[in-house]
């Protein structure tokens, strides 16, 4: 079996980064000017990565299928984005951050990552000040905080409801004065269609103009991939409707190994699902649970009146309420982590205590922080989420409880990279949400933010230096070379199938297929008997799609539908690899509960004997099997012990 190598460094677990930075290689500012780097993605990881890259002095390409940087989906991050700055002076720490990121994830991470990014989390506040990102302020000026879910600390800083758009600001400026000053050429409307490899080395990219609809090539010395999450897999999620897994999932194909890949995160606060016409779910920011306090009627025909419109949360007297996270977890309340407050509202719903007409919502109650802080301290700190809410459910939160489901939202699998972000294949890197690396099996809320700056500001430009330290006298990357014209092959060839296909059904019909049977047997709750009736439904709908898939339009214009049609393609095969993952894993842990794997109390039981490792999948080819690798993770500064959080 291959070994993995995740070259983490020698040495104490606090000094690990800094003895990275010592050692590594560097490259000279004359030189870096003749080197290239492509980054597919303009998110937080992205932006900021091509940013630094550029200001440093590399010549950068930087990608995105929108028609703006400030499109990239991390515009939509509502909460914050933690730091260890213990500005509280409630006991947070750099070991306290790191500690509860790992207890988070359900111990299925990496420790000299994860200190590496509560190490960093710091920096990451001071670079956004100093780039104008606008923070709230307590009234003598300081920088406010507030707490997510998971911790016993407030360490998440936060710009009202809108802390992404605000970030992503921050970095678009700063990617944006690169951009003016020509170290970064930027390509609006590209979408990255393959990987290039030329001696088993990644060497550029294939990318295909949106608008004219031109395959194009494009070579660099080193590729950063930094394209997000998969969570459109599930057709419903709180993703941007373009978000999509093909630039992953093409480096996956060209040798990158896929982590992880069923560890995905449903997040307790979004707006429930109203019917089939819906294409996308809103999310609520975990923030509210800050003062929101979560609930079910006690009584079954209470939930039943209001389901059926008989009664509201108001008829239903305080005694007769079940705030079930504060029953359960009094240590933590309404602020446990994002899979257990998933869990325990699913458990609610199927038990029959669901309070709209589908039997999947419960209550997130605003009365107690109203009456305690009064409405315009509520105001303040959620105003733009509750105007939100009322446009879209027509009801008014400050008066009557919002209604909240679980919902599919960030995905903590990705492409397998080591400690230096870097893929199996040399010169292919990943950063963001689009690697595996940092959150487990569970992300704690305001962490995505923190790891995107984290990945994009201050780790890749060391170590993508480190790589290219040895690429200086490489010279400049020709698109002439073979491999350039048989990927370029390869993309035209898929291009012209979907444009000639004589099938009859649209892109829509088939992702919408997989999305149910992923949402219904490999989502909130999996088994072996749905896992293995999943990949016989998704094989059976991959084989249709083939078969019957159709693109109206041309090939040669801007055709929304050609570009789904390859994006949905790669969700159907990651599907299957979903499920290969969830049904090798015998374990429940973190956003993977598997029901034949719980305690008594229906939490997650891990088991950490046979499963304490990194499962990265090996692509085999076209319709084989993927092999499964194992990096087994090594815990030498936190003690392996069953969550609680109670």
């Amino acid at each position: 079996m291959q070994e993995l190598f995740d070259n983490i460094p020698e040495g104490p677990l606090a000094d690990k980064w800094t003895k990275f930075k010592a050692d590594a290689k560097l490259v000279n500012p004359s030189n870096r000017r003749n080197i290239d780097v492509i980054v597919v993605g303009t998110g937080l990881a992205g932006g900021a990565a091509a940013a630094s890259l550029g200001e440093m002095g590399f010549n950068v390409k930087s990608f995105c299928f929108q028609d703006s940087p400030r499109r990239a989906h991390s515009i939509a991050a509502q909460g914050g984005i933690n730091a260890a700055k213990n500005y509280q002076n409630d006991g947070d720490s750099t070991y306290r951050l790191f500690y509860d990121t790992v207890k988070g994830g359900d111990y299925r991470s990496r420790e000299a990552n994860v200190y590496r990014l509560a190490e960093v989390s710091a920096n990451i506040i001071d670079q956004c000040v100093a780039q104008g990102v606008p923070f709230a302020r307590e009234y003598g000026g300081l920088l406010d905080n507030r707490s997510f879910g998971g911790v016993q600390v407030q360490r998440t800083f936060y710009a009202k409801g809108q802390t992404g758009q605000q970030l992503l600001i921050g970095a678009y400026q700063a990617l944006s004065r690169q951009i003016h000053k020509g170290t970064v050429t930027m390509y609006n409307r590209h979408e990255m269609m393959e990987v290039v490899k030329i001696d088993g080395k990644a060497r550029g990219i294939i990318a295909r103009n949106l608008i004219t609809g031109a395959v194009e090539r494009h070579a660099a010395h080193a590729v950063v991939i930094a394209s997000g999450g998969y969570g459109n897999v599930y057709f419903l999620s709180t993703n941007a409707m373009g978000s999509n897994v093909t630039a992953a999932w093409k480096s996956y194909k060209s040798g990158a190994h896929f982590a992880n890949s069923c560890f995905v995160q449903i997040h307790p606060t979004c707006i429930p699902v109203t019917g089939d016409h819906q294409s996308k779910l809103t999310l609520m920011s975990e923030s509210l649970r800050n003062d929101g306090r979560i609930w079910v009627p006690k009584k079954k025909e209470d939930a039943k009146a209001i389901a059926n419109g008989e009664k509201t949360a108001l008829d239903i007297a305080e005694d007769d309420r079940d705030y079930y996270l504060e029953r359960r977890y009094p240590a933590f309340g309404n602020l446990v982590p994002r899979d257990v407050a998933s869990r325990a509202s699913k458990e609610r719903c199927d038990a029959g205590y669901g309070v709209n007409k589908a039997g999947q919502a419960v209550f997130l109650d605003f009365s107690a922080a109203i009456n305690r802080l009064g409405k315009e301290a509520v105001e303040a700190r959620y105003g733009n989420l509750f105007q939100m809410y009322e446009k879209i459910t027509a009801e008014n939160p400050y008066v009557m409880p919002m209604k909240i489901y679980p919902a599919i939202h960030y995905t903590m699998g990705g492409v397998w990279v080591d400690y230096n972000l870097q893929t199996t294949v040399p010169g292919l890197f990943s950063a963001g949400e689009a690697n595996f690396s940092d959150h487990g099996a569970n992300r704690l809320g305001a962490s995505a933010l923190m790891q995107g700056l984290a990945d994009g500001y201050f780790v890749l430009p060391y170590t993508i230096s480190n790589y290219l330290a040895d690429d200086i006298s490489t010279g400049e990357i020709s698109t002439d070379h073979a491999s350039f014209e048989q990927s370029e092959k390869n993309v035209k060839e898929r291009l012209d199938f979907f444009m000639s296909n004589k099938g009859s059904k649209t892109v829509d019909h088939f992702h919408k297929r997989l999305g149910k049977v992923m949402w219904e047997k490999c989502g909130m709750s999996r088994s072996k008997e749905g896992l293995e009736e999943a990949l016989a439904e998704i094989k059976a709908i991959r084989e249709e799609f083939w078969k019957e898939v159709k693109v109206p339009g041309v090939q040669t214009s801007l055709n929304q539908e050609l570009e789904k049609a390859g994006r949905v393609a790669d969700f159907i095969e990651l599907g299957e690899l979903m499920c290969h993952d969830a049904l090798s894993r015998e374990e429940s842990c973190g956003g993977h509960f598997r029901e034949e794997h719980q305690t008594p109390e229906g939490e997650a039981l891990r088991n950490d004997k046979e499963y304490s490792y990194v499962a990265a999948w090996k692509y085999k080819g076209e319709n084989e099997t993927p092999e499964l690798l194992k990096e087994d993770l090594k815990f030498e500064n936190i003690e392996l012990k069953q969550r609680s959080y109670k």
